[in-house]
């Protein structure tokens, strides 16, 4: 996985999660304060029934009271009074009922097939004994009870809310009740609206996910296109830097060649031919000796595009060679040390720590303008790890500032490159006016 999509990921998971979280938190929310708008509603709405509910069975009892309080058991001031009770209703189910305390019903005015019937063993859809229950709650002073019955008006099975009384004397059970479909309409409009509510909250909440998202990746976009034309720049001019390093370096053999060697050989041939034509056996030394100067300019400039040391003898014995070298050549003390037990790198590394202590040395003599320089080869003790350093008293620089520059520090960018290849790390401390330290690691 590419570093650009890991930040990508990193920005976007902890925005997501949070926004997952504060949903499901305001969801939880909702969800509990809508039971608690349930509970409160249904409280309120029950209380009113009750209310009301006393109310009509006071109204209703006062209305058959006199006839009660005239002491007999006259039938027909019995009957009178259930002709009352008949008589009154309040709204669309509104009735009051009478049944006798043995569960024979007397009066039922919206349901007067039932009259003359005994329901005592009637129970409601959960099982339990409707009309016995009635008649125990008015025995035991009157009160509320609940409890299933066919509603009128629908012809369903409702829940009921009741009140009832008893009038021993007569042994009468009279009551009235009221349906609690209003309440649970009440509570499904409540509930639907809690939902809306908890829909409209997500669908923000997704909204803000997308813009979020949105915002994220354009910005990595951004991000990652203008790395791509920075990395792109580079490269290209990595690519003209590599370009010209090579016509320097064909130009500067050329010339090694022809001013040098070629010119040697050409005077050789002529000191070869002299002597055959002559046979003096003078010319025929000098050029022994012009043959003998070539090889040596030769080995020098195979030493300069791959020293036979460091195939031979090793790194330590290279870096030595390329120390006392650039000593000669540049004035400059180097002191070279090797600490550790040497073992045994491969190619690539031995090759890659050259060319880093070639090119730190090269930009010693080009910049640093230093008094001494040192190279430490570190072999660590556990036998795998190897460091190198090469450390100057010069002016130093400000590294960031030059690895930003997309025109600077190419030969810089080269050595980590190089390093990176073979899974090592380039380290440079510098400060200006404090020096310079090139760490490789490998």
């Amino acid at each position: 996985m590419r570093l650009r999509t890991k930040i990508l990921l990193l920005a976007l998971l902890p925005l997501l999660a949070s926004l997952v979280l504060i949903a499901l938190a305001v969801q939880h929310q909702e969800h509990d304060l809508a039971r608690r708008e349930y509970a409160m509603v249904e409280r309120a709405y029950m209380e009113a029934r009750r209310t009301e509910l006393h109310n009509y069975v006071v109204l209703a009892a006062s209305t058959v009271q006199p006839l009660y309080d005239r002491g007999g058991n006259d039938p027909a001031d019995r009957e009178q009074a259930l002709r009352l009770l008949a008589s009154l209703d309040y709204g669309r189910d509104g009735y009051f009922f009478v049944y006798d305390l043995q569960g024979r019903v007397l009066m039922h005015s919206r349901q007067p097939e039932l009259n003359g019937q005994n329901l005592w063993e009637m129970r409601d859809p959960k099982g339990r004994p409707t009309i016995q229950r009635l008649i125990a709650q008015a025995r035991a002073g009157g009160g509320f009870v609940d409890y299933y019955w066919r509603q009128p008006s629908s012809g369903q099975d409702t829940p009921k809310l009741g009140y009832v009384m008893a009038y021993e004397r007569w042994g009468w059970m009279m009551g009235t009740g009221l349906y609690l479909d209003g309440i649970q309409a009440t509570l499904a409009r409540l509930e639907a609206e809690a939902n809306r509510n908890v829909a409209t909250t997500l669908l923000w909440i997704a909204g803000i996910a997308v813009f979020g998202i949105a915002l994220i990746s354009a910005s990595g976009l951004a991000l990652n296109l203008s790395e791509h034309r920075v990395a792109e720049n580079k490269l290209r001019l990595l690519a003209r830097q590599v370009q010209q390093s090579q016509e320097d370096e064909r130009a500067h053999l050329a010339r090694e060649l022809h001013d040098g060697i070629s010119q040697s050989l050409v005077s050789t041939k002529l000191l070869v031919e002299t002597s055959v034509d002559t046979g003096a056996p003078e010319p025929l030394a000098k050029a022994l000796q012009g043959l003998n100067q070539n090889l040596v300019e030769i080995r020098r400039i195979s030493h300069r595009l791959r020293p036979a040391l460091l195939d031979t003898l090793g790194l330590p014995a290279a870096l030595e060679h390329l120390g006392s070298e650039f000593e000669e050549a540049s004035g400059l003390p180097v002191a070279v040390r090797i600490e550790g037990t040497e073992h045994e790198l491969g190619e690539d590394a031995k090759t890659a720590l050259f060319r880093v202590a070639q090119e730190s040395l090269n930009n010693v003599l080009k910049h640093a303008q230093a008094q001494r320089v040192e190279l430490l080869l570190r072999f660590e003790p556990d036998g795998r790890s190897v460091c190198m350093s090469v450390t100057d008293d010069g002016r130093g620089f400000d590294d960031r500032a030059v690895h930003l520059h997309p025109e600077r520090g190419i030969g810089l960018r080269n050595m980590r490159e190089r390093l990176a290849a073979i899974g090592g790390r380039l380290s440079i401390h510098s400060q200006p006016a404090h020096g310079t330290q090139v760490e490789a690691s490998l």
